[in-house]
Order: C-alpha cells, then sequence, then structure tokens
C-alpha cells in the first residue's frame, strides 16, 4: 500500500489518497499516518483501494470516532463497488460521510465549514 498526504484547496484539509489493499499486512503505515498530525478536515480517499479487511473497516472507524470526539471533520471518497459491500454488510455506510470523489468530498466539507 502506498499513502500520499496532500494538502486540500480549503485551509485546514488535508487529502491521504490509498493506493492498495487496506489489510492486517497493511494497517500501521495507514494507522500512524492518521495519528501523526491529525488535519481539521480529512479527505480519505479510497479510489485507489481494490479492498480492504475488518481490520482496514476498524483503523476508519477508529479514525472516524477520533474525529467526532476532538471536532474534526473526515469524508470517505471513491469507494469502489466491493468495498461498499463490505461497508453496507457491516452497515458503515450509515456512519460514514461518503462522496464518489476526493473534489466532492472537499466541497462537502467546505460546506460543513
Amino acid at each position: 500500500m502506498t499513502l500520499e498526504s496532500v494538502a486540500g484547496q480549503t485551509p485546514g484539509t488535508s487529502i491521504l489518497r490509498l493506493t492498495g489493499p487496506l489489510t492486517l499486512n497493511t494497517l500501521f503505515e495507514f494507522q500512524n499516518t492518521l495519528r501523526a498530525d491529525p488535519p481539521p478536515a480529512l479527505v480519505l480517499d479510497l479510489t485507489g483501494v481494490p479492498y480492504m479487511d475488518s481490520s482496514g473497516i476498524g483503523a476508519i472507524i477508529n479514525y472516524y470516532v477520533s474525529c467526532q470526539r476532538h471536532g474534526r471533520k473526515v469524508v470517505v471518497a471513491g469507494v469502489n463497488g466491493r468495498v461498499m459491500e463490505l461497508f453496507k454488510m457491516t452497515k458503515v455506510d450509515s456512519l460514514l460521510s461518503m462522496t464518489a470523489t476526493a473534489d466532492e468530498a472537499e466541497t462537502r466539507l467546505r460546506g460543513n465549514a
């Protein structure tokens, strides 16, 4: 898995692009990146994630809960069909704010500012 963190168009917004499967084998780098310096608003771009396992879902939910506790925002973007089915099966789709693209996620975050 590769992680790319880029600044968003709005100050305080970051985009974290994941490429590759989000599984137990790749989880720790992902978690360390999320914990290092959490931005006020994060777009979690999963466009390049072909699949994930329960540990990947757990890491995303943990980050979501942390954001709720600390007044930060997160929007998940670019979820493919396979990952969306997993989100639906675990009811995560009803919890997370999701958009089709990272640009739409940034627009949503700006609207909630």
